[in-house]
């Protein structure tokens, strides 16, 4: 598992990894961060390439995709995220970390910046797969600071820089927060959390959706009938869940595990008075007419 953190709650957030003892079969429970030799949580990669986009900010909302570099006629895979230079509030860009057949090597420009006027100048949140020989991504645009979150499409043949079909997937309304694709039979599964940032109760609304496609197409309309699978009840170590990824459990149809992100408020009188979890909700997943 990849996953986005502070050591000791402070600094910019970097990227690292936690496991399942060896054979151990998926499950909710039983994860522990990898650590380097001194105990400490150890960063998947150095940050020497790039940090002149991503050191002030740190990494962000992690994406693993495996697909086809043209470039170097190979097959590769990267770790896509959101960065910052300037802080941990944005604006962001996209860019990833590359396996090098022995380790996770980062870049020193972002595959991904902001250039359209609806994306307010900042571009975060990617979740990725490679499918029909186009890297696909959904994504954020906008700011939590500015109360407007419009989610995202672009592909391109080699997930750098050559982005085409660039568009707005899901307008503001909805308040769209991560749209995470994955194959299962005939068809793509997606599940996506709508947010709410706002210091009042969030609406019933707010929480995880499901819904399926024959294709993972560009257009939310495309897709089946979203369904709710969890609300933003707060259960005190989290609420508003978001960032969901799930994998299914190949033996048991339609049962997927889905990870998402929470948060809860501290007593830190700074101005940043919450802490992140990682939960995870078992589901059943209907098969929909796409």
């Amino acid at each position: 598992m990849c996953l986005a953190g502070q050591v000791g709650g402070h600094g910019a957030t970097n990227l690292y990894s936690a496991s399942l003892p060896t054979g151990a079969p998926l499950t909710a429970t039983g994860w522990k961060v990898d650590r380097d030799e001194t105990g400490a949580p150890s960063p998947l990669a150095g940050s020497e390439l790039s940090r002149g986009w991503d050191s002030g900010g740190g990494r962000h909302c992690p994406s693993y995709v495996k697909g086809w570099d043209p470039a170097k006629g190979a097959w590769v895979e990267r770790i896509y995220y959101a960065g910052s230079v300037e802080n941990l509030w944005g604006p962001y860009s996209i860019g990833f970390l590359e396996w090098n057949g022995s380790a996770w090597e980062d870049c020193q420009q972002p595959a991904f910046r902001a250039n359209e006027e609806w994306e307010n100048g900042s571009v975060y949140e990617p979740n990725l797969i490679y499918h029909d020989g186009k890297w696909k991504m959904w994504y954020v645009a906008g700011s939590n600071q500015e109360n407007y979150l419009v989610h995202c499409y672009a592909e391109s043949e080699s997930g750098i820089g050559d982005w085409s079909q660039r568009h707005v997937f899901a307008g503001p309304e909805l308040r769209m927060f991560d749209f995470c694709v994955r194959p299962r039979g005939a068809g793509f599964d997606a599940i996506f959390a709508r947010v709410w940032v706002g210091a009042d109760t969030p609406p019933p609304e707010t929480g995880l959706w499901w819904c399926r496609g024959s294709k993972p197409w560009s257009h939310l309309s495309a897709w089946s009938q979203p369904v709710q699978i969890m609300t933003a009840e707060d259960k005190g170590w989290h609420s508003g869940p978001w960032k969901p990824t799930f994998q299914f459990d190949e033996n048991m149809g339609g049962r997927a595990l889905v990870f998402f992100d929470g948060s809860y408020r501290t007593t830190d009188p700074g101005p940043f008075p919450f802490a992140f979890t990682l939960g995870c909700v078992d589901v059943e997943l209907p098969i929909a007419k796409a």
